[in-house]
């Protein structure tokens, strides 16, 4: 009998059968198993694919080949994860536990052929697409900056249900495994390769040889040192205690249960979700989860904005104003792989945003190589001469209208007619601001949050007959740099501070009225924010939150008592080394809070909510969700809500 005869018509019979699967076997044996959903731009492992798969090992089985590589046909990457829209719609708690059934037993099957079987990840490779590649004897990454791996599914209020709790730290040990899942954290191949995550780590050019090599190498897996086989077995409990302890810092277990129920299940069942199916219930079709999930929705709603067709990707950007938000802009733009101009009116203004920008560079960029190239693309531009080149022109100058328009004026004779027009102010209206621009249509707001590295909104701001064009390309350009791009009209705060103002007031009232800042923060933070309103208003800024209290809170006629006298004071909160705390090592030193009065949260973020709906109302937010994806990519507003007016909505049900 031709026995490669026969295993091509096995190959082609499977193929013939699949939509989302390719099947290819060579003459040597080896069988490519190419994932590429059908009608869907990037891969996700839905029923329908999960049920390929299952048909897939079927035909194997019939006829095992000599290994088996699992590779993905997208150009955007490996797997992006489960089928989100599927895990939204379980209706009960026995949905729930088939789920994690099905993709728990699939994948064991999968690790349990007698044949080697190798994941080559390309591009990002999360969630269930992890774990399906951990089912894999081999894991190849290609070394490329497409490339990234993680189990983040706790941040969706879940946990990895299919064997990643299991064979991730088998792979890397107990506590590497417990701190990428804990946190959602994604690594690079190179990290990948260097923490035993992945087997070899290649350039593209020779990723489809050197996996045909190592399928059928024989390879034994690099073992675990003598310490973290200890620490992921013997002390394991001692692990979990730590790690508990870890996230308690900055997730209280009644508002995100996931990453204690991970602890859990693999401290005392050694990841088996399956073992503990009271929890998958409780965790999966949480209300946490539920609203993690729709968290998950807004973010993509917020990318799309960014993604019009057409718009080309700007190369150049020109910062004015080497300030703490406009050099730190500067610095992200150039991380980002831009080049950089960065204005002021002299070289020792630019010299300490230079210098922050290397200290970013280092924290995010670990080649040293890669460090350079970002630090030569910032460009000190004292002259102002980039404004003439740039594709993106962002002014983040002091918040002076007279100012804003002289320096307006000066740029409208040198900048391109095609470059983008930006001004970064935070509650200024660009009315006032563009009526010396001879096409006042083009300028419009793109406004970050402080600090720039970490905050992922900015709002791009319209004001009345912006060109659309113009609204366009900036979103873009926000979207190209890694930012949420939040589409608002032109007025006194926008969204984001608008919402802030009145929520600040109404905390340090409350000081006026004898509470301890200490107790004032506990309430919101027990109620899940990331940090509280006072503690917020000292690292702003005392003397911006004045400010912004008396343009932005309409129903009072004087500030705070206890903010006013600060100001006064000159006590302007971390900047100054004390507001309402007195600030040690960039850190808050506070007292222990006296006892939360009851209903004390809900009466501060209240006018938070208020507001919120106020400026939907109004059409300065076009909707209630992007209202909600704005406070929460913005302040952080606790996101296990799923947003201000979801959590007005649901509260008031």
């Amino acid at each position: 009998m031709n026995t490669t005869t026969d295993s091509h018509a096995v190959a082609d019979a499977a193929s013939a059968s699949l939509q989302h699967w390719r099947l290819e076997r060579s003459a040597d044996g080896l069988v490519t198993a190419t994932l590429d959903r059908a009608c869907a731009s990037a891969n996700a492992l839905s029923t329908a694919v999960l049920s390929e798969l299952a048909q897939l090992l079927d035909q194997l089985d019939a006829a095992p080949p000599k290994g088996l590589i699992v590779r993905s046909g997208k150009d955007a990457g490996f797997i992006a994860g489960a089928d989100i829209d599927e895990f939204g719609a379980l209706a009960s708690a026995e949905d729930a536990q088939a789920l994690v059934t099905r993709g728990w037993q699939l994948f064991n099957r999968l690790a349990a052929v007698g044949y080697p079987t190798l994941a080559l990840v390309r591009g990002h490779c999360l969630g269930g697409g992890l774990e399906l590649a951990l089912a894999c004897r081999y894991l190849l990454v290609v070394d490329e900056p497409g490339t990234r791996l993680g189990l983040p599914e706790v941040m969706l209020g879940i946990f990895p249900g299919w064997g990643g709790m299991r064979r991730l730290p088998q792979r890397v040990g107990g506590p590497v495994a417990l701190d990428l899942m804990l946190a959602g954290k994604t690594v690079d191949a190179r990290r990948a390769y260097k923490i035993g995550l992945a087997d070899a780590c290649v350039p593209p050019r020779v990723m489809a040889e050197a996996a045909r090599q190592l399928v059928v190498s024989g390879q034994p897996r690099k073992p675990l040192p003598f310490v973290t086989r200890l620490l992921s077995g013997p002390l394991r409990s001692v692990v979990a205690a730590q790690a508990k302890k870890k996230v308690a810092a900055r997730a209280r277990p009644e508002h995100y249960p996931a990453p204690y129920a991970i602890i859990d299940l693999w401290a005392r069942h050694d990841g088996d979700a399956l073992a503990a199916p009271e929890l998958i219930d409780g965790i999966v079709r949480s209300p946490t989860a539920r609203n993690l999930v729709r968290v998950y929705h807004l973010q993509e709603r917020l990318k799309s904005f960014g993604k019009a067709e057409g718009v080309a990707a700007a190369r150049h950007v020109h910062v004015i104003g080497a300030g703490v938000m406009g050099g730190d802009i500067a610095a992200w733009c150039a991380l980002r792989g831009l080049t950089v101009t960065l204005a002021d009116q002299d070289i020792a203004r630019i010299a300490p945003a230079i210098q922050r920008a290397h200290t970013l560079f280092k924290r995010r960029l670990r080649d040293p190589l890669l460090q350079r190239a970002a630090a030569d693309r910032l460009i000190p531009d004292v002259d102002g001469c980039g404004a003439a080149r740039a594709d993106v022109v962002i002014e983040a100058i002091v918040e002076n209208v007279e100012v804003k328009r002289e320096l307006f004026r000066r740029l409208d004779a040198q900048m391109r007619p095609d470059a983008v027009l930006a001004t970064n102010t935070s509650s200024l209206r660009l009315e006032d601001l563009r009526d010396v621009l001879a096409r006042p249509e083009r300028l419009v707001g793109i406004h970050f949050f402080n600090p720039v590295a970490k905050m992922p909104l900015v709002e791009v701001v319209a004001a009345e007959g912006a060109d659309p064009a113009m609204l366009a390309r900036a979103a873009a350009f926000v979207r190209q740099i890694d930012r949420l791009p939040l589409p608002v009209k032109s007025a006194p705060g926008f969204l984001v501070n608008a919402v802030l103002a009145p929520y600040l007031q109404a905390a340090m009232r409350c000081v006026d009225e004898g509470l301890s800042p200490e107790t004032i923060d506990e309430a919101m933070l027990a109620f899940g924010m990331p940090m509280g309103p006072i503690e917020l208003a000292d690292t702003v800024g005392l003397d911006i939150a004045l400010a912004a209290g008396r343009s932005l809170v309409s129903d009072v006629s004087e500030p705070p008592t206890c903010l006013a006298e600060r100001v006064a004071g000159g006590r302007l909160g971390r900047k100054s080394g004390s507001g309402f705390y007195t600030w040690r090592d960039g850190k808050a030193v506070k007292a222990t809070p006296g006892a939360v009065p009851q209903g004390l949260a809900q009466r501060l973020v209240e006018p938070l909510l208020v507001r919120a709906q106020e400026l939907v109302d109004s059409g300065i937010v076009a909707d209630a969700e992007l209202a909600d994806a704005g406070v929460i990519f913005g302040t952080g507003f606790a996101p296990f809500t799923g947003g201000p007016l979801n959590y007005r909505k649901n509260s008031h049900a």
